[in-house]
């Protein structure tokens, strides 16, 4: 299988090669995707300013866009079992997660495509003498850099309100799964975008990724990924004066109330930590527990992490107690090198902690215990299937500790006093507070973080004023004496 990339409304070639695609359930390359180098960006990003500035996408109705954007997903829909198929390959998830994955694409697509039309401006009253309004522009060429972990929905959360609010976008997909991203491709094509107004090209981050984060004719650009890539893409934006989304990742906590329901909160922990192969920007890193239920919680959870079926993804269609593969021997090699500081430290590792045996970069679902505040497990994101349980004497103590962290991108409580939840949201640094469920909410909820997580918020309405740039129009009235004096 060979994937290229698609610039100016055609499918072409990579100025630099080729990149192999590993089935990281196996190690063993399976299909090979077009490498873009700065000059492919350079068409790119020509091709998108091209679009906005002949007013094809920016011009048109608001509703006529919306119905294209929500054909993208529509489109991908139908074909969600052909995707899920690729999407798993690629990345190693299991298969029902990637079903998942394509279904909650195709919803950004829906909600934004829907929210098209609802842009609209305002009037500010200045008396008789003056009329004023203000109105919504697009940026331009919005520049998007997309991870790994969610390929697919990633994209999916930044070209539809990109497109939905008129932007014409260069989205550079991740070099370790970038087959699926050629689906929405195709789903725009299908969908009658004008050319250029999408433009989806794979190549390596400090290559592809660094020139259309430093290019001069992008308008905004967007990053998901790490901390110091975050800091990379901010700087060279900054020497344009380029606006930035940045969501940068996570240490999230959930502070564990010794009313908590024991049941819903270890269901949480599953998907918390495991889903995805704990690859999850706002994964629950860290359980803060009352230390009248602590030992109760964590025989819990480490007898769910022990129950749960780790293997090939394509092995796993249907949902259930499972978890995949990591995206790449590097990503797990990480994950058992702080496994290993971990227990130097001091924490105690409760089960997991080290790959799995056999093919594939499989790693065990791992919990440490007795985990404090100064270890390194505690402060610096994993990224992979490891949790940190952590004891609290009081609710007091809990908070601190929660906040303990650089990060502040989500959190939770597990409570059933609603007055504990809710002193304890407001307290929490972070920019969304789960409540007796991890991952409560949806397409339709703000996300992003404080701190090292970032700034700007995606998802939600909120999301589209990333894309769009306020005008203020003033009209200056004729005086009344002028009028008088004209007749």
């Amino acid at each position: 299988m060979y994937r290229q990339n698609f610039v100016g409304g055609k499918w072409i070639d990579g100025g630099a090669g080729r990149i192999a695609v590993d089935d990281p359930a196996s190690g063993a390359v399976f299909a090979e995707q077009a490498c873009a180098d700065a000059g492919d960006i350079d068409k790119a990003v020509a091709a998108a300013r091209d679009c906005h500035r002949s007013g094809a996408l920016s011009s048109m109705r608001p509703c006529e866009r919306g119905r294209m954007v929500r054909g993208i997903g529509e489109r991908l829909l139908q074909r969600r079992d052909e995707i899920a198929l690729c999407l798993t390959r690629e990345s190693g998830k299991p298969l029902w997660e990637a079903s998942l994955e394509v279904e909650g694409t195709a919803r950004y697509f829906e909600y934004y495509g829907n929210q098209a039309e609802t842009l609209e401006g305002r009037s500010v009253p200045l008396g008789s003498d003056c009329y004023d309004f203000t109105v919504y522009e697009p940026y331009g060429v919005s520049a998007q850099i997309v991870p790994w972990n969610y390929p697919l929905e990633m994209t999916a959360r930044s070209l539809a309100p990109a497109l939905a609010t008129g932007n014409a976008c260069v989205v550079k997909t991740p070099e370790l799964d970038p087959l699926s991203n050629g689906f929405v491709a195709e789903a725009v094509e299908a969908a009658g975008f004008p050319e250029g107004a999408v433009n989806l090209l794979c190549g390596i981050g400090k290559d592809a990724g660094a020139a259309l984060a430093a290019h001069a004719e992008i308008a905004q650009i967007v990053f998901t990924g790490s901390v110091a890539t975050g800091i990379s893409v901010a700087t060279s934006a900054a020497r344009h004066v380029v606006p930035c989304l940045l969501e940068l990742g996570g240490k999230s906590a959930a502070v564990v109330h010794r009313d908590a329901d024991l049941q819903r909160l270890v269901d949480s922990v599953r998907w918390g930590i495991f889903f995805n192969a704990g690859q999850v920007c706002s994964a629950l890193a860290r359980l803060i527990v009352h230390r009248d239920i602590y030992e109760e919680v964590v025989e819990a959870v480490v007898g769910m992490a022990e129950g749960l079926s780790v293997g090939a993804g394509i092995e796993r269609p249907t949902f259930g107690a499972n978890m995949g593969a990591m995206i790449s021997a590097r990503q797990r090699e990480r994950a058992r090198l702080v496994c290993q500081e971990a227990v130097a430290e001091g924490a105690v590792l409760a089960t997991g902690g080290d790959c799995l045996q056999g093919e594939g970069y499989f790693f065990a679902p791992t919990v440490f215990k007795d985990v404090t505040t100064e270890m390194k497990i505690a402060q610096e994101e994993v990224f992979a299937p490891v949790l940190a349980v952590m004891r609290a004497e009081d609710e007091e103590q809990a908070l601190a500790m929660a906040n303990d962290s650089p990060y502040g991108l989500v959190a939770g409580v597990f409570t059933e006093n609603l007055e504990i939840a809710m002193r304890l949201a407001q307290g929490l640094r972070a920019g969304q507070v789960f409540v007796n469920e991890w991952y409560a909410g949806g397409v339709e909820t703000p996300f992003g973080g404080y701190g090292r997580s970032g700034y700007g918020r995606e998802k939600g309405r909120e999301a589209l004023w990333n894309y769009v740039q306020t005008k203020n129009i003033a009209i200056a009235m004729k005086q009344q004496q002028n009028r008088e004096a004209v007749r």
